[in-house]
């Protein structure tokens, strides 16, 4: 009997580490498309803002804030990514995990929404 549970126990475990390295990866690469995709979605706004860089309070305010808010929550996003997969009472997990999530959630979402803007004030008015 003995035999049989410590091969029940070797499957869940071997099968919870699986798991574990699936759940890693997927945030590892859904950190890396979260931080791609403003890149992808707006290089050319990017490019049209920072030609015309200057120190400025309204031109980085203007210009610059919508990248800055979606970069400040990947900063959030990062220690929730760093303990996917980790027991809560690991080194490498967040005392306030949940708050992180969220914090980065929101500012990537303004960030998010703000930059859409930006690129359409960089694109011009559209030719009717």
């Amino acid at each position: 009997m003995t035999g049989e549970r410590e091969r029940i126990r070797t499957r869940r475990h071997s099968r919870d580490q699986l798991e574990r390295r699936t759940a890693q990866i997927v945030g590892a690469v859904g950190f890396v498309i979260a931080a791609a995709l403003p890149l992808v979605l707006w290089h050319r706004a990017i490019r049209i803002v920072a030609s015309d860089f200057r120190i400025e309070l309204e031109y980085l305010l203007t210009g610059w804030t919508a990248y800055a808010l979606i970069g400040l929550g990947l900063l959030f996003g990062l220690p929730v990514v760093l303990s996917i997969g980790r027991k809560p009472g690991s080194r490498l997990y967040p005392r306030s995990r949940g708050a992180y999530a969220g914090w980065g959630v929101v500012l990537y979402l303004l960030g998010f929404a703000l930059a859409s803007q930006v690129a359409q004030i960089a694109d011009g008015p559209a030719d009717a």
